[in-house]
């Protein structure tokens, strides 16, 4: 039974919706806080989507991976660039108060799905190479279920339990709430580069909105 489960495929549709939700906020953005047509990103991504799963689907499994970190290179690009336009816009209060500050929010929000899709992706190889091993597959991340001594994970209800996407949404969103990891320390360099990137982006956005919401009263 634990090996049946262990062996099932992990469901992409969490993180299909969690891109359509960036593209969702994205094209919601003010026109100062976006670089370029608003829809261009959006295009590039439903572009790049459909080769994605239909490579999943197929069974070609590097071209999946090749295109699944495109796709989140590009809107890590999309986010990078709009909190560098709020940083400027901030100053020159062009936009008020209320459009900033839910701006800043829905930012805040999108660098959490952004890097959450960054970990689900690269640790331990992707999300196909963690389904063909017999273990939990993450390399990166110590999540409390990898702590369970072995006879204790039937009890537990951890048998065969491997990370899937809400475990990594779940990393992103206390890194960015807490401005560093919480319950699932972090292993190799590769992902403490990007929880450093991410803090710097979430503590950026939160003190942008301190201080406007500061100004305003």
């Amino acid at each position: 039974m634990a090996m049946s489960h262990i062996d099932r495929p992990e469901p992409r549709w969490q993180v299909i919706l969690g891109l359509l939700a960036v593209t969702g906020i994205y094209m919601a953005l003010p026109k100062e806080l976006v670089v370029g047509p608003t829809w261009l990103l959006p295009a590039l991504i439903v572009v790049l989507l459909v080769p994605t799963v239909f490579a999943h689907r197929t069974g070609r499994h590097a071209l999946n991976h090749v295109l699944g970190i495109v796709i989140i290179a590009i809107i890590t690009f999309g986010l990078i660039a709009s909190v560098v336009l709020l940083v400027l816009t901030l100053p020159a209060k062009k936009e008020p108060a209320p459009t900033l500050l839910c701006s800043g929010g829905a930012l805040w929000v999108t660098n959490v799905l952004v890097f959450a899709l960054w970990y689900w992706r690269l640790d331990g190889g992707g999300p196909t190479k963690r389904e063909s091993k017999r273990e939990f597959g993450s390399h990166s991340f110590v999540f409390p279920q990898m702590q369970i001594e072995k006879i204790e994970r039937t009890r537990f209800g951890v048998d065969g339990w491997r990370p899937g996407f809400v475990d990594y949404l779940f990393v992103a969103f206390t890194t960015s709430s807490t401005f560093g990891p919480t319950d699932a320390p972090i292993l190799t360099h590769w992902a403490k580069l990007l929880a450093m990137t991410q803090i710097l982006i979430s503590l950026t956005i939160v003190v942008l909105l301190i201080s406007r919401a500061v100004g305003v009263l």
